[in-house]
């Protein structure tokens, strides 16, 4: 009887420990820093039961069966990880288990611009970019050119330069649209005769990302980035082959038509680009004269990849674009021009570009490459007793080679610019044709000194005949303080040759504006940026971070346009022109979906050769861009944008009032299909309604100076289908 008795204690003792609860205190913490991790989830996977983290990374498990037992640990933003322990554990510490943080998009944005390959983060130059997701946002709202691309960015500023005709160029930090340097694919055939129709003969539909970088960056482009540069990247063919389709109609008359195909079969691939765009003559405060032209262009843009081997790519593109902009009187252009309405303005474009670029890799650690563009602009501007033509030639030819040695990335070459412009005086009764060709030799050096330090330096020698030689030092420094804190500075120097192509003679149309006088020197100029940024993941549903810039530069001997009514005509200042200023951009994510913008740009730029009021015309001091933007990816993606932008003076010394505009925009996609609507600038903000743009006689008009919208309310909507 005993030993029975002894043996069921036996049993029951042995049942209860093999039912025994047992505990588990957890740690989670980032891999990379040690920080902990809140809000992470550890679930047991046989009972589905689960707990939360506190704020120092901590979670307790309790009533857990003896033996072995796997639980998943998982926190937004970090991989999964999945244990198992066998219980009871050998101590009673605490088990520790470390996350590895997911990167986020967009540091593995790889910028192209300087060549190096690398990610953002680790790119010791202070570069922008605008990502394909939001390219294709901005392309909702306009999408016949990248302007609306620029327009929203911190100290950019698209600056509209005719009443009528609307043409704009694009200011970076104050200074004028000639110091700007615009790329495509990094190949500069965006300037000159073509500068003030730039970015309105560039669709945004094939783009990959935008790519800007403010203050000087000379070394592989030359001297004329002295404000900064934008570089338009496309997209290449890749993995995924598809075609894109869109269809926009707006309130003002505007229909966009847009097609682009990407294609790799084997060793070949190719894109293609075809646009159309139609805008009726719009005169929004009735007073005859259009705010927007009649507008009428198409864009193609074959381009052909070969891809030789693993290591040999030619790529060869060309890209055609032809447009008319009929602005001024609108009974002039509905062919009922009498002696009271007698004003137009005309402009007819054509450009052919030509694209050859060939890459061979010898190994992984060396890459040489060849670029030719050759570009063909024609334009013909016509106003009353008055009409200008001209056409540019330009040819732009670039060799280098990339290499590693250990921690130094290098890159060594040579490029050649040819750019002429030759006037049909037959039209104008004078001849402004000019003629620049310049050699420069580069070398750029981005060194990873530490784990924390990396430098970017380069220096470059340009070689003109017409205006010497130029000496372009350049230095960049990034320096990651901690995994929150970074921050970058970079110094350099540029230059910009003479040309009679600048925003003033622009709103002339050329007339009456003298040819170069042989006398005339480069304008040259030094400048820097130094910023700091802090990103934090504050939770596992709220991110922030915060970037503040500040920026210096100094043009010497700039050129300045003179007036001797009628006439104009430019000299060389003694004086200097200089701006300065910061910007702060503010960005919070919240549970992925919701993200909130905020930037602001303060700009002070004095003009040494101005009397009186050295302020710079056009360029609000202050500035404030607001994005609040919901998106559930493949669901829904709704924006509201808010811009204020501060006084600004005109030249004859007034002040205009500061404006705040607003938007709105909703998407919707439906599998392969996204329709969209977008409600820009819907409190109607435009100048006519301060004052009218357009002065009496009405015949012989002249125009006030472009501070605001002329516009007003634009309501547009569409369709885009991706197969």
């Amino acid at each position: 009887m005993k030993k029975i008795f002894f043996l069921l204690q036996l049993l029951c003792i042995l049942s209860l420990a093999a039912n025994a609860q047992h505990s588990v205190q957890f740690i989670i913490k980032n891999k990379i820093n040690d920080s902990a991790v809140s809000n992470a989830s550890i679930q047991h996977v046989t009972t589905k039961t689960g707990i939360i983290s506190d704020s120092l990374g901590n979670a307790l498990m309790n009533d857990l069966p003896q033996g072995k037992n796997t639980f998943i640990i998982s926190s937004i933003n970090y991989k999964e990880e999945k244990i198992t322990l066998t219980l009871p554990l050998l101590n009673d510490g605490a088990v520790k288990i470390t996350l590895e943080e997911i990167e986020e998009e967009e540091e593995e944005i790889i910028v192209k611009s300087t060549r190096s390959s690398r990610t953002i983060k680790n790119l010791p130059t202070r570069v922008e970019t605008i990502d394909g997701e939001e390219v294709d946002e901005k392309n909702n709202m306009r999408p016949a050119n990248v302007s609306m691309l620029l327009h929203e960015s911190t100290g950019i500023q698209v600056q509209q330069t005719s009443a009528t005709s609307a043409n704009a160029s694009i200011r970076i930090q104050g200074l004028d649209g000639r110091y700007t340097q615009i790329l495509k694919d990094g190949l500069p055939n965006y300037s000159g005769f073509s500068g003030g129709l730039s970015i309105l003969e560039i669709p945004p539909l094939d783009l990959q990302q935008v790519e800007v970088i403010k203050g000087p960056s000379s070394t592989l482009y030359g001297g004329g980035s002295i404000a900064g540069t934008v570089n338009f990247i496309s997209v290449e063919p890749g993995k995924t082959n598809y075609s894109k389709f869109l269809v926009n109609q707006s309130n003002i008359g505007q229909t966009n038509v847009a097609a682009f195909i990407v294609q790799k079969i084997n060793n070949f691939g190719f894109t293609f680009l075809a646009t159309g765009n139609l805008q009726k003559a719009f005169d929004v405060d009735e007073d005859d004269f259009t705010e927007l032209p009649k507008t009428k262009d198409f864009t193609i843009s074959p381009k052909l990849f070969f891809y030789i081997n693993e290591k040999s790519k030619l790529i060869i593109g060309h890209t055609f674009t032809a447009g008319s902009r009929d602005g001024g009187d609108i009974q002039v252009l509905q062919n009922k021009a009498d002696a009271f309405h007698t004003y137009f303005e005309k402009n007819t474009t054509r450009r052919n570009s030509t694209h050859i670029e060939f890459e061979k890799k010898w190994n992984d650690k060396n890459t040489f490459t060849a670029k030719q563009s050759i570009n063909f602009f024609t334009r013909n501007i016509e106003i009353p007793f008055y009409r200008f033509k001209g056409l540019q030639k330009n040819m732009y030819t670039d060799i280098s080679n990339i290499f590693q040695i250990k921690k130094h990335t290098l890159i060594t070459g040579a490029n050649f610019i040819y750019d002429h412009f030759k006037e049909d005086k037959k039209f104008s009764g004078v001849e402004r044709n000019d003629k620049n060709t310049t050699a420069g030799i580069y070398l750029q050096d981005t060194w990873d000194a530490t784990d924390k330090i990396s430098f970017e330096n380069g220096i470059r020698v340009d070689f003109t005949k017409r205006y010497g030689s130029f000496f372009l030092p350049r230095l960049s420094m990034l320096y990651k303080i901690n995994t929150n804190w970074s921050s970058r500075i970079s110094a350099g120097m540029g230059y910009k040759l003479p040309t009679i192509f600048t925003e003033q003679t622009e709103a002339l149309q050329y007339q009456n504006v003298a040819a170069l006088n042989s006398s005339l020197k480069a304008e040259k100029s030094y400048g820097g940026t130094a910023d700091i940024n802090f990103k934090k993941r504050i939770s596992t549903s709220l991110d922030f971070s915060l970037n503040q810039m500040f920026f210096y530069t100094s043009i010497h001997q700039p050129l300045i346009l003179q007036s001797d009514f009628p006439n104009s005509f430019f000299i060389n200042s003694a004086a200097t022109t200089k701006s300065y200023g910061f910007e702060t951009n503010m960005k919070i994510i919240f549970k992925e979906s919701w993200k909130l913008f905020t930037g602001y740009t303060f700009t002070h730029t004095k003009a040494g050769w101005l009397t009186g009021n050295q302020f710079l015309p056009l360029l609000p001091k202050h500035k404030l861009n607001l994005a609040l933007i919901y998106e559930k990816h493949d669901f829904l993606k709704v924006g509201l944008e808010a811009y204020r932008t501060g006084e600004q003076f005109l030249s004859n010394g007034n002040k205009t009032p500061a404006f705040w505009e607003f938007g709105f925009m909703v998407e919707k996609p439906l599998k392969n299909i996204s329709l969209y609507i977008n409600f820009e600038n819907f409190t109607d903000q435009r100048q006519s309604n301060y004052k009218r743009v357009v002065n009496e006689p009405h015949n012989n008009p002249t125009f006030d100076e472009i501070w605001n919208h002329t516009e007003g309310f634009v309501i547009n909507g569409g369709i885009k289908i991706k197969l």
